[in-house]
C-alpha cells in the first residue's frame, strides 16, 4: 500500500477518506463543496434535504479539524442559496457549524465575480411588491484550527508586499471560469486557491481539497511548490485533475509527470494510517 498521499488524488467518499487520513496532516483546506443547488455533478446528488445537507457538512467539518495541524487553516468557498432557502442562508450555517466545532473564525472574504448578467424578478418589475436580489458573489469563509497562527519558516513565504495587501482586504475581485473550458459544472478560477496558498500557507506545506471536482487547488498547489492532496467521489473528475495538474507540470517543469489516482476502496483497511506520512 502507497503510505504517503503526497500528490495524489483520492477517489472516494469525503468523509470516510477525512477518517482515514491521518491526525495532524495538513496544514491547509480550501474546498468549495456542492451547494445543494440541484447542480448536475457525475456522482452526487445535488437536492438533499437542507437539514440533511447541513448534518452531512457539519461531520465533514469535523472531520476537517482533525486532520489539520494545530493552526491549520480551513478555507471554505460558498455561493448565496436558492430564493427559497433565503432564511438560512449556507455560509451563516458554515459559520455556526465550525464556530461550534471549536474552530476559530478568521473573518469572510467576498468574492466580486465582476460579472455583468442581466436578471430580474419579473414578477416584481420596477414594483417594491417583491424584489429579488441577484447575487453577484460568493463568499470564501475562513477559520484556524486550535491557534490563529500556524507554524513556518518565514523565508518559505512567497507573497510580495502588494500581494499582501490586496489579499487582506476582505473583497476580491475576480472573474469565474468557463464550465465549458475546465470541463466541470462549478469550477472555480485558479487564481482564487492561488491568493488563498499564498495568504494562508508556507512553501513545502501541505493542501488539502476535500470536494476536488477539477483539481484547481492542486493546479495551484503544484505551481506555488506546495503538496497536494485531492479527494472526489467521481473517477471522471479525478481522471480530469489529474490531466490538468500533469499539463501543468509538464508545461512548467519541461519533463515527465506523473500523478497517482488512489481507488479508496482498494486500499488496504488493516494498515496503521499513523505511518501514513503527509508532512
Amino acid at each position: 500500500m502507497k503510505n504517503n498521499f503526497k500528490n495524489t488524488i483520492i477517489n472516494g467518499d469525503s468523509l470516510k477518506v477525512l477518517e482515514y487520513l491521518p491526525k495532524e496532516s495538513v496544514h491547509l483546506i480550501i474546498t468549495s463543496p456542492p451547494y445543494n443547488l440541484s447542480i448536475d455533478y457525475a456522482n452526487h446528488n445535488d437536492e438533499l434535504p437542507y437539514e440533511e445537507y447541513l448534518e452531512w457538512m457539519k461531520q465533514i467539518w469535523k472531520g476537517c479539524k482533525d486532520v489539520l495541524v494545530k493552526g491549520g487553516r480551513l478555507c471554505i468557498n460558498i455561493g448565496e442559496n436558492k430564493r427559497q432557502n433565503i432564511n438560512t442562508p449556507t455560509h451563516s450555517s458554515f459559520i455556526q457549524q465550525c464556530s461550534e466545532l471549536g474552530f476559530l473564525y478568521r473573518g469572510t472574504i467576498i468574492w466580486n465575480k465582476n460579472s455583468s448578467a442581466k436578471h430580474c424578478a419579473w414578477g416584481s418589475w420596477q414594483s417594491a411588491s417583491n424584489p429579488h436580489i441577484v447575487p453577484r458573489h460568493e463568499y470564501i469563509i475562513t477559520f484556524s484550527k486550535d491557534d490563529y497562527k500556524l507554524d513556518g519558516e518565514k523565508a518559505k513565504t512567497d507573497m510580495s508586499g502588494d500581494e499582501f495587501m490586496e489579499y487582506t482586504r476582505s473583497v476580491w475581485n475576480m472573474g469565474t471560469e468557463s464550465k465549458t473550458k475546465i470541463g466541470h459544472p462549478a469550477p472555480f478560477p485558479l487564481e482564487l486557491p492561488k491568493r488563498l496558498i499564498k495568504f494562508y500557507s508556507f512553501q513545502g506545506q501541505t493542501v488539502l481539497d476535500i470536494f476536488s471536482g477539477s483539481g484547481t487547488v492542486g493546479v495551484a498547489s503544484n505551481d506555488l511548490d506546495r503538496n497536494f492532496i485531492l479527494i472526489d467521489n467521481s473517477l471522471e473528475y479525478c481522471e480530469l485533475a489529474k490531466k490538468r495538474i500533469e499539463k501543468r507540470m509538464n508545461n512548467l517543469f519541461s519533463t515527465e509527470n506523473n500523478v497517482e489516482i488512489i481507488d479508496f476502496e482498494k486500499l488496504d483497511m488493516n494498515v496503521e494510517n499513523e505511518n501514513i506520512v503527509l508532512l
